[in-house]
């Protein structure tokens, strides 16, 4: 299998050669500066392009390049002036970097690299920060993403997509390699690092453990995610971080005083000059807190419609891992509609429900939601188990206006839980229409597989007040889609407000609103700004307090911190703080213009990269016109999966025509589409390469994988599926398999006048408790309504029922589980 994509005659090399990446990792925030090498081997100039992807919450803050040794640091600009600034240096002559985000979401930026001279070198060097999250067993999670899946238009949509003109290559074959190093800081100390990629052994740099380094075995390649799991000692321990502002920039009571209106200042902000922002002048605070919210326990008066949105498209056929080092990661599709099942199955009597799928056209499976009965839920289980990866493409946007366009039940809050491969193009628009209906729902979003967008993830979450949680590998769904659902079942924490005890002197600034919303065990993230002298003579600690309601009681929770701010030429709290307004101020909408205009301001005060910004660095000294045409060259992504042609070997298609803004000047040659087939290279036209690209965007990447083969369901999967929707397992054959045990001696060993329906769910409670403790998260709630259900029906002859349980299945189950 060899090279497919947009390359001249002579097969020329993209130019990119090495990346190299720093990471300092303190507590919850990565400071990471990415390198980037380039050769040109090529006997003409090249316009080098680079797309790639960061998380929606990184916030890009620095960008410089050395070019034949001179170092040329780039200037955040407003977006229009920054292209026009690097076209005016291409025409000139001049060597110049372009650094920007794409149009329509928040997590692909591309870095355009012109006038590369022939035999020509170029480092460039990207900076950025962003807040890390904990996963559900405490560790903390760094991805440097690698995997950028194309992202599917929607029919008659505008604007070019700019993954669909990255070359694809098969493992093994991309033309660079990666180096990564961390540092690890965390005053709580550091026990281990986790990764799918090999590592060098971690090595610890201080006694205490609370500092230590961690790299990638050499000649890594980069065709997939780099993911680490950092498990501190203890992490659910709330922390702060008091950052100095930057030296120079005016404080926020200077700087107020300086310029009086919206007007003088903007003024300034769009002549391109600084106006001693105070988000960057004062210190900056990053709370992270753990607040204690109450979990209240699943029962069956649990109310709520549960709507469940499942992308159908042909990608999800594809292994959650594209890497064919682990050919045993599940298919996505059946991850889904294992995680629908179980679901299902843990949903509480008398709420309402229903299953939408979606592709390139979308279908329910009933024209509104319907009750949770034993006959909805059973007809549904059927169809879920029947669910294909058959519907084309990725349009969210249609079934989205659909169910908002259904009235919300009265007494019934509606949870909308979406799982997608998130490769879609319209990622904002998405956003927008469901912050347009955030009033009326919560949303619960899940990314699965590599390469699925965390703008379009985290932001539809972010929007409606819900949770974002991502999917790869190995990892199993379920756990992550139950923790969610028990958070869609808890009642709204209400009434948030944050409290101040500060020395004389000082006062604090909420950065943009606040938390809005808070689940149990959930971490939060809060900025501010500390304004004002502060007296040598008063206190160096200050104290805040988070008060919130839940279920009519008033909680509270208070966190102390130092007043001694750290001193750091990188700033990477002030950046977070940046970003954090900036994702508020952009998701406004067009009709609140002078939230725009802060955004402006805030991106070009604090160097954080938004819609409207750019980074553009221009060698003014060099003047001479480059000789040769200027070719453009795209830097290639990995395609992992192989595709099998009928009749011959395998064939992978991998666009490279360029439907990006920036027009191609000149050309290096004819272009080709070169491809492993038993026939010489035929030049293929524009109507070629687009119908190559409908295909691929169209998603049927892999409709000629060869089928894997069905792997039988587990016991636990199968003992789940037999449940009652009102918690109850009945006593049949069924169970009884998956008891070892026949249904007769099942029933002779039942306690006399216990309903054998009571008999069975006992059984079943105890047969998880003894098979499948390391999968507890995901049968919790079914376990919980099947307890319930216990309650109601049994009386005291469960105590009997559990004693005589263990000793036919010769357990040891403490009573305790069934609350007696």
């Amino acid at each position: 299998m060899i090279i497919c994509g947009l390359i001249t005659k002579s097969e020329e090399p993209v130019p990119l050669k090495s990346i190299s990446v720093d990471v300092v990792v303190r507590g919850f925030v990565a400071d990471v500066v990415s390198e980037l090498r380039y050769h040109n081997e090529e006997k003409s100039p090249v316009e080098v392009v680079f797309v790639f992807p960061l998380d929606d919450e990184a916030a890009v803050y620095a960008f410089e390049g050395l070019i034949g040794g001179t170092r040329i640091e780039a200037q955040i600009r407003e977006k229009k002036q920054a292209e026009q600034e690097y076209e005016d240096a291409l025409s000139e002559g001049r060597q110049a970097f372009l650094l920007g985000r794409e149009e329509n979401t928040s997590d692909i930026f591309t870095c355009s690299l012109g006038n590369l001279p022939p035999d020509g070198e170029a480092t460039l060097k990207l900076s950025y920060v962003q807040a890390l999250a904990p996963e559900p067993d405490g560790a903390i999670r760094f991805v440097l993403p690698a995997v950028l899946n194309p992202r599917y238009a929607p029919q008659g949509s505008e604007g070019g997509n700019v993954t669909k003109s990255i070359p694809r290559v098969p493992k093994g074959t991309l033309p660079y390699t990666l180096s990564l190093s961390a540092t690890l800081e965390s005053p709580y100390g550091i026990n281990r690092v986790e990764s799918k990629c090999t590592l060098e052994p971690l090595r610890y740099r201080a006694e205490d453990r609370t500092i230590a380094q961690v790299s990638l075995a050499a000649g890594h390649q980069f065709d997939r995610d780099v993911e680490l799991l950092i498990y501190y000692e203890d992490v659910h321990k709330p922390s702060a971080l008091l950052e100095a502002g930057k030296p120079g920039a005016a404080p926020g009571e200077q700087s107020l005083r300086q310029q009086r209106t919206w007007g003088q200042k903007l003024k300034r902000v769009l002549r391109g000059e600084r106006t001693g922002s105070s988000l960057m002048g004062d210190p900056a605070l990053l709370l992270t807190l753990y607040p204690s919210v109450p979990a209240p326990k699943p029962s069956q008066k649990a109310t709520g419609e549960f709507l469940f949105l499942l992308d159908r498209s042909g990608s999800m056929e594809c292994n959650t891992e594209y890497s064919s080092d682990s050919p045993d990661s599940p298919m996505r599709i059946q991850s889904a509609k294992e995680t629908l099942i179980l679901l299902l199955k843990s949903l509480p009597l008398g709420c309402y429900f229903n299953i939408y799928g979606f592709g390139s056209t979308y279908d329910s499976f009933y024209p509104q939601s319907v009750e949770y009965t034993q006959e909805t839920m059973s007809k549904s289980l059927q169809r879920v188990k029947e669910l294909q990866a058959d519907l084309g493409g990725t349009e969210i946007l249609q079934p989205l206006q659909a169910i908002y366009s259904q009235p919300c039940r009265e007494g019934y809050p509606r949870q909308l839980f979406v799982f997608t491969d998130g490769e879609v193009f319209n990622t904002d628009e998405v956003i927008a229409e469901v912050r347009r209906h955030s009033s009326s729902h919560r949303c619960f979003s899940f990314g699965i597989g590599e390469g699925a967008s965390t703008a379009l993830i985290k932001g539809i979450a972010r929007a409606a007040g819900g949770s974002a949680e991502f999917i790869a590998g190995k990892e199993r769904m379920q756990a992550k889609a139950l923790q969610s659902l028990k958070k869609a079942l808890q009642p709204a924490v209400t009434r948030i407000s944050l409290s101040w005890d500060l020395p004389p002197g000082l006062k604090a600034e909420l950065v943009g609103s606040g938390p809005q919303v808070i689940f149990q065990g959930q971490r939060c993230l809060i900025y501010a700004q500390i304004r004002g002298q502060h007296q040598s003579s008063g206190s160096t600690e200050g104290t805040v307090v988070l008060q919130y309601q839940f279920q009519d009681q008033t909680f509270k929770e208070t966190m102390k911190f130092s007043l001694q701010a750290q001193e750091t030429d990188r700033l990477p709290v002030h950046r977070l703080a940046a970003q954090a307004l900036l994702q508020e101020l952009e998701g406004v909408g067009e009709k609140e213009k002078e939230k725009q205009r802060l955004a402006l301001e805030t991106s070009l005060s604090s160097g954080v990269v938004c819609s409207q910004t750019a980074y553009v660095g221009i060698n003014t000294e060099l003047g001479k016109p480059l000789q040769g045409p200027l070719t453009r060259r795209d830097v290639p992504h990995p395609y992992l999966l192989p595709f099998s042609a009928p009749g011959g070997p395998a064939v992978m298609h991998s666009v490279g025509m360029s439907s990006m803004s920036r027009r191609l000047v000149g050309g290096g040659g004819p272009m080709y589409m070169m491809c492993s087939m038993p026939v010489p290279p035929v030049p293929c036209s524009a109507d070629c390469m687009n119908e190559i690209e409908d295909t691929l965007c169209s998603e049927s990447l892999c409709e000629d994988v060869e089928p894997t083969p069905k792997k039988e369901e587990s016991p636990f999967l199968n003992l789940v599926s037999l449940q009652n929707a009102d918690g109850s397992w009945p006593l049949d054959s069924d169970l009884a398999s998956i008891l070892g045990l026949s249904e007769a001696e099942i029933s002779s060993k039942s306690p006399a006048q216990v309903a054998p329906n009571a008999w069975a769910t006992v059984l079943a409670i105890l047969w998880l408790h003894i098979n499948a403790m390391e999968q507890k998260d995901e049968w919790e709630l079914l376990e919980a309504k099947a307890v319930s259900w216990l309650h109601a029906t049994t009386g005291p002859q469960l105590a009997e029922c559990v004693k005589a349980g263990n000793a036919m299945l010769g357990s040891g189950v403490s009573p305790d589980v069934f609350e007696i």
